[in-house]
C-alpha cells in the first residue's frame, strides 16, 4: 500500500537572503499538478521581471512523479538542480520554488551559487513552516455526559485529533485517526466505556500537523 502521508510547506510564501550583495528571493507554493507549477513559475517570473535570474524547481506527486529544474541563465547545474535536491532531501512533496536573484556585483563562483540557491530554498521552507499531511479516518461515537471528561482526558493524553463535538441527548465525538491505529483505539474506548459504545466511520481526509523539528527525513 502506498503511504499517503507526506511533508509539504505550511502555506505559500517567500523568504529573502542576501549573500555578497546579491538578493536571493525564494518564492514557494503548494502545487499539485504540472500546470499549477508552471502557472506559479510564470506569475513569479512576471512579478520579478527585472531580476537577473528567475530559477526554479518543482516536484509533483507523492513519488516525485513529475520533477523539473531550470538554471535560467546561471551556469549549468548551479541553481535549479540544487534547489530540486533540497526539496527532495527535505522530503517535501507537491512544492514549486522560484528563486529570484538580483545580482549585487560580486561573482560567487559555481560552488558559491550552489550554496546560495540551496540555502535560499531550505531557509525559505523552514521560515514558512513544514507540515505533515496525514490521511485519516473520521470515527464518530457517542458518550454520556458523566463519562465525557474521562474520555476527553484520555484522547488529549494520546494526542488524538477531536474535530467536532455535538451536544444533544448525549455527546457525539468526531475523531480523526490513522487507519492502522483505528482498531486499537476502538478497543481501548470500548473497554473504557464498558462496551456501551458503537463506532461509525465518517469521511477520510487530510489533516495537517506542524513539524517542529529540523528532521525532515521523516516520512
Amino acid at each position: 500500500m502506498t503511504n499517503e502521508n507526506y511533508l509539504t510547506i505550511k502555506e505559500n510564501g517567500d523568504h529573502e537572503i542576501i549573500i555578497k550583495k546579491s538578493r536571493f528571493i525564494a518564492s514557494l507554493a503548494r502545487t499539485t499538478s504540472v500546470s499549477e507549477a508552471e502557472e506559479f513559475i510564470a506569475a513569479t517570473s512576471k512579478k520579478y521581471h527585472d531580476a537577473t535570474h528567475n530559477t526554479f524547481a518543482y516536484t509533483i506527486g507523492l513519488n516525485d512523479d513529475h520533477v523539473k529544474a531550470s538554471d535560467n541563465g546561471e551556469p549549468s547545474g548551479t541553481a535549479g538542480v540544487p534547489e530540486l535536491k533540497v526539496l527532495q532531501l527535505m522530503n517535501l512533496k507537491n512544492v514549486t520554488v522560484v528563486v529570484t536573484r538580483y545580482f549585487g556585483g560580486i561573482k560567487l563562483g559555481a560552488g558559491g551559487l550552489i550554496r546560495a540557491y540551496s540555502n535560499s530554498v531550505s531557509e525559505g521552507a523552514q521560515a514558512i513552516g513544514v507540515v505533515k499531511r496525514v490521511r485519516q479516518q473520521e470515527v464518530i461515537f457517542h458518550v454520556a455526559y458523566n463519562r465525557f471528561d474521562e474520555v476527553d482526558h484520555f484522547l488529549k493524553q494520546k494526542d488524538i485529533y477531536v474535530a467536532k463535538i455535538d451536544y444533544g441527548v448525549d455527546i457525539a465525538m468526531h475523531l480523526f485517526i490513522d487507519d492502522h491505529d483505528q482498531a486499537a483505539l476502538e478497543k481501548v474506548l470500548t473497554n473504557l466505556l464498558a462496551g456501551k459504545v458503537t463506532f461509525t466511520n465518517g469521511e477520510k481526509r487530510y489533516n495537517e500537523l506542524l513539524i517542529n523539528t529540523h528532521n525532515y527525513h521523516e516520512k
